[in-house]
């Protein structure tokens, strides 16, 4: 079942894209896109490969910029604000593939991700011993289901505890909006519960965006769902 019965028509919005294209020489990846997302909604964006759904998160983060269009978060319009600075705003994205360091310990791991949003100049060391964002990195592998492998390396993680890892550091900082790039690729039939459960326990305000071809996921976790094809957004509902 949905998490929720989706957002009230009067929330005010979290993400909104108007007319967002993105063009490599004649080719147009996304054409013409329009979407709003609501705060606490949980959309699932559905197409078959070559759709545009990655090059629409990549326009969104700042990886890639727009050939037309404009993206306002939270409403600010943040078409060109970089990257970082979009983090800042609350955006957060996970990535098809892992970008893990398999020599850090999933503790260090999350330490960073939380030392990351808040003060960069922090070392390692020194952060073990303070004890706020040692008690945020606790809570944050608690809610990834983690809590019994903090002292564990990243490399001997199994690939769906890597994907609760990468879970739980979008989380940090508190997000407003998290995008989620197929977090069900390549995970086992008993790993998919479990990812299913975190998704459905995220926190009701936030909002969150999903692509995943995994469609018992995607429409488990999701109360509004995306139809792109050819770069167009065909349909929603």
């Amino acid at each position: 079942m949905p998490l929720t019965d989706g957002p009230a028509s009067n929330q005010r919005v979290a993400l909104n894209l108007k007319g967002v294209t993105r063009r490599f020489g004649s080719f147009v990846a996304v054409d013409n896109l329009n979407m709003s997302i609501k705060t606490g909604e949980r959309r699932a964006i559905l197409g078959s490969n070559g759709a545009g759904k990655t090059t629409l998160f990549n326009l969104i983060t700042g990886d890639f910029p727009l050939s037309e269009g404009s993206i306002e978060i939270e409403g600010v319009e943040s078409s060109s604000l970089p990257t970082h600075k979009r983090i800042q705003a609350g955006l957060r994205r996970t990535y098809q593939h892992a970008l893990l360091f398999d020599s850090l310990s999933v503790r260090d791991t999350l330490l960073l991700a939380v030392v990351g949003i808040h003060n960069k100049w922090h070392l390692i060391y020194p952060l073990k011993k303070n004890s706020k964002y040692h008690e945020r990195a606790e809570a944050l592998a608690k809610v990834a289901g983690l809590s019994s492998k903090m002292n564990v390396l990243v490399g001997a993680l199994s690939h769906g505890q890597k994907r609760q890892l990468e879970i739980g550091i979008a989380l940090s900082g508190d997000p407003k909006i998290v995008l989620f790039d197929e977090p069900a690729a390549g995970l086992s039939p008993a790993e998919r519960p479990v990812l299913t459960e975190l998704l459905l326990s995220l926190p009701k305000e936030l909002s969150v965006i999903l692509i995943e071809h995994d469609m018992d996921i995607a429409l488990e976790t999701s109360t509004i769902v995306s139809v792109m094809h050819n770069g167009k957004h065909l349909l929603e509902g």
